[in-house]
């Protein structure tokens, strides 16, 4: 990405903000202001103090006194100011990252690792809101008081301002002539961080996976071994920050000998006073901070330019078109007409000309072997994928529509494996409706064979951890099938619902299934055939060769 795509990317999403920089920007003006005050106050003092100066002793101490004041004040306002800014900002920018992912299209895989989307909502977050709202404002104070600082130099002896500010600018030129590098080693930074994040993180996540394949010492190698390279990565951008900060500071001792061997001449020829002298020397340390301040938003800046082409990408992902959702009364049926599908990355069509009917009030066994598109009928039904031709149609007695996101509160979909998510049993069970009352809770448990949370100590209340941690495979399972009908949906899609219980259980669960929802059209996605015995319907689907 361009610069100049960066910051018109910058300023569309600092929208709702800017004022409020702005005003940060405002008040540093304000505090430079207010040290050059500062600088002539102390001038004219010591003028004053050496008997070069006539003026009013008292009232340049009172002056002294509400600068300094002034400065504090300034100081602690922006403080407060920059930090409000900056964590309001982040909360924000984090916020539409989040709904964007959270909102945009699946084409079969995740284009990115959760692990690097974490780490660009977090690291890359950080980095580029402390640049708008405390490093932009920070660069306009800077450029104020250099402007200023030179200016009140210039006034003060005209040959010194220009011979500083002829010696200054070729340091720094010298400093930056391997921007493009940092650059690229920043890129460089930030994508193996994301490495090393997104590695923690499905280790950690499959910790107890990983130590039974005995693989844990491979994990931690490999943890080892990103995390050198990262390391080599940082020292040698240091390596050029540091030549940078060397030729910056070379140029400001240069810089700080002249005004100082300068001044010293003069008092000696009697055309500086010792006032002047002061003023020079803080003249000249207020050219230098900024100017320092300039060389290190450099490096900075290039951080910068780089998270913002990392989180445009995630700004840029692909979003599930909006609407109203299309809530559909009565019994539903799902059908799909010569439905012809395949994956981008794949040569091989999943489904071609593909036709089915799953009537309203059906129950029926989805049946055939592994790969031959179970999944992707479930996701051509949910909207998740959409065929390459034909339809995917919901329907009632009164009308049919297409299936869309928007159609897709019609359907609860129970997926395969453990997918309760960290907080207590009923934080889960609600997942699939927030007004479910006790009684309603309980009736789901019950049909879904999962009656034994009523006799934890905790009951509902009862905490499982992350992916259900603390609970058995097919307790989880049990559960994640009562979240499932406790959603409002007419059209109840059950993914191996029984992958992880006994023939017993098993056998019960189908029995209140066919017993107790009767107000829904249920799909058992499988690959057992007995379960296709129990069901009114059996629709087997095989590989295309």
């Amino acid at each position: 990405m361009r610069i100049v795509d960066c910051i018109k990317w910058l300023w569309m999403t600092s929208r709702g903000f800017r004022g409020a920089i702005a005003v940060n920007g405002i008040i540093g003006v304000m505090h430079v202001g207010v040290s050059l005050l500062f600088v002539y106050v102390c001038k004219h003092l010591i003028d004053i103090v050496t008997r070069h100066s006539a003026d009013n002793l008292t009232w340049y101490v009172g002056a002294m006194i509400v600068c300094m004041g002034m400065q504090l004040l300034l100081s602690v306002v922006s403080a407060r100011m920059g930090s409000s800014l900056d964590i309001r900002f982040r909360n924000e920018l984090r916020y539409r990252l989040f709904c964007r992912v959270m909102e945009s299209k699946w084409a079969g895989k995740e284009v990115m690792h959760t692990g690097d989307m974490l780490n660009r909502m977090g690291e890359d977050v950080l980095t580029v809101t402390g640049a708008v709202c405390r490093s932009l404002p920070a660069l306009l104070t800077t450029v104020v008081q250099l402007g200023g600082a030179w200016f009140f130099l210039h006034q003060l002896d005209k040959r010194l301002a220009w011979i500083l500010l002829l010696v200054m600018p070729v340091a720094l030129l010298l400093s930056k002539s391997y921007v493009r590098k940092m650059r690229r080693l920043t890129k460089e930074i930030r994508a193996t961080d994301s490495r090393v994040q997104s590695h923690l993180q499905e280790n950690l996540q499959h910790r107890v996976l990983i130590r039974t394949l005995e693989y844990t010492s491979c994990a931690n190698q490999t943890l080892s071994v990103l995390q050198e390279g990262l390391q080599n990565k940082v020292m040698e951008r240091t390596n050029f920050s540091v030549f940078s900060r060397l030729m910056v500071q070379t140029g400001f001792a240069v810089g700080y000998a002249t005004a100082f061997l300068w001044g010293l001449y003069g008092m000696y020829g009697g055309t500086v006073t010792f006032g002047m002298m002061t003023a020079f020397l803080q003249l000249v340390s207020q050219v230098q901070r900024p100017m320092v301040d300039l060389s290190r938003q450099i490096p900075a800046f290039v951080q910068v330019f780089t998270s913002v082409e990392r989180l445009q990408e995630l700004a840029a992902l692909d979003v599930e078109k909006k609407g109203k959702s299309h809530k559909m009364e009565g019994k539903l049926g799902v059908r799909l007409e010569k439905v012809c599908f395949a994956y981008s990355d794949g040569e091989r069509k999943v489904m071609d000309n593909f036709s089915c009917n799953f009537a309203p009030g059906s129950l029926t066994a989805i049946v055939g072997e592994t790969g031959v598109g179970k999944s992707t009928l479930i996701r051509l039904m949910l909207a998740l994928l959409q065929p390459d031709s034909g339809r995917v149609v919901l329907y009632n007695e009164k009308e049919e529509v297409e299936a869309s996101p928007q159609t897709r509160c019609n359907i609860s979909y129970v997926p395969q494996g453990n997918t309760l998510v960290s907080g207590t049993i009923r934080d889960n069970l609600l997942l699939g409706n927030p007004k479910a009352t006790e009684e309603e809770l309980r009736a789901a448990l019950h049909t879904a064979v999962a009656d034994f949370v009523l006799d934890l100590p905790e009951g509902l209340d009862t905490l499982c951890g992350e992916l259900g941690a603390g609970l058995s495979e097919g307790q989880a399972q049990r559960i994640a099938i009562a979240r499932g009908l406790l959603r409002p949906g007419r059209i109840l899609i059950l993914d191996e619902p029984s992958s992880a219980l006994d023939s017993e259980t098993e056998q019960l669960l189908l029995e209140r299934l066919t017993l107790e929802v009767k107000d829904k059209t249920l799909m058992l996605i499988t690959h057992r055939e007995t379960i296709g015995q129990l069901c009114t319907s059996v629709i087997r689907m095989q590989k295309k060769v």
